[in-house]
């Protein structure tokens, strides 16, 4: 649990108690769900390595992308209040997960406040991440959408401790697309684009971060303003 991002501020002891509520380490295989829309909320999911998409169904049948979880983060916190899951947690690569039993957690919590402060913190993170996206949708264009996306995962990575600057996208083209409510090939479009004025290099699914500088212009101009950036790359 040392490795995750729940524990924050818990000395020894606390620790090895939060560590007592892990009931096992599952490795779950690539398109395999850990959890589907409606099923009762019993554990939160730690990703020990690897990576999951959570998507609903629309009235329609429709998948649409909600959130992507990476190495170290947790699933499953948007269903405290109602005690279902409301989302399918599907895993994007062979993925090892923790599951943590929410009721032994929430008693624990009571015990040790750093930990209650921890979850609340984990909770307002994930209100944050909704607000962002709702953002993004409205009011960004579709190179924006891309760049603040590219940003977003390079920011999750470096607070885990790994590169900012290079990264494996493990989600389809077609899941981000989904995810940013763009077409697959405007993705691609701007992906190409972005690696030909070199402010990222693509390596099928590898990502480098050539210039941070650019990717954060891109995001904050406004929406029909030029990219100094570009141009200069150009």
């Amino acid at each position: 649990m040392a490795q995750l991002c729940l524990p924050v501020g818990l000395n020894v002891t606390e620790l090895k108690q939060l560590d007592s509520l892990i009931q096992k380490h599952r490795l779950i295989q690539k398109g395999r769900f850990i959890y589907r829309t409606g099923d009762s909320f019993t554990h939160l999911y730690a990703i020990r390595s690897g990576s999951v998409k959570a998507y609903t169904l629309t009235s329609d049948g429709q998948i649409q992308m909600t959130d992507f979880f990476l190495l170290g983060e947790i699933m499953g916190l948007d269903a405290i209040a109602t005690k279902r899951y409301h989302s399918n947690a599907v895993a994007l690569q062979t993925t090892s997960i923790c599951e943590i039993p929410f009721h032994q957690l929430e008693q624990l919590s009571l015990k040790i406040p750093a930990l209650q402060q921890q979850l609340f913190r984990l909770m307002s993170q994930e209100i944050t991440s909704e607000q962002n996206l709702v953002t993004w949708l409205g009011r960004k264009n579709a190179e924006q959408r891309l760049a603040a996306f590219l940003l977003n995962l390079s920011n999750r990575y470096h607070q885990r401790g790994f590169s900012a600057t290079e990264f494996h996208l493990s989600m389809s083209r077609t899941d981000i697309a989904n995810y940013l409510g763009l077409a697959v090939e405007t993705v691609s479009r701007i992906l190409s684009k972005l690696s030909e004025q070199k402010t990222i290099a693509i390596d099928k699914k590898f990502i480098r971060i050539l210039d941070m500088d650019c990717l954060h212009q891109i995001v904050n101009v406004g929406k029909h303003d030029s990219l100094p950036c570009i141009a200069h790359h150009a």
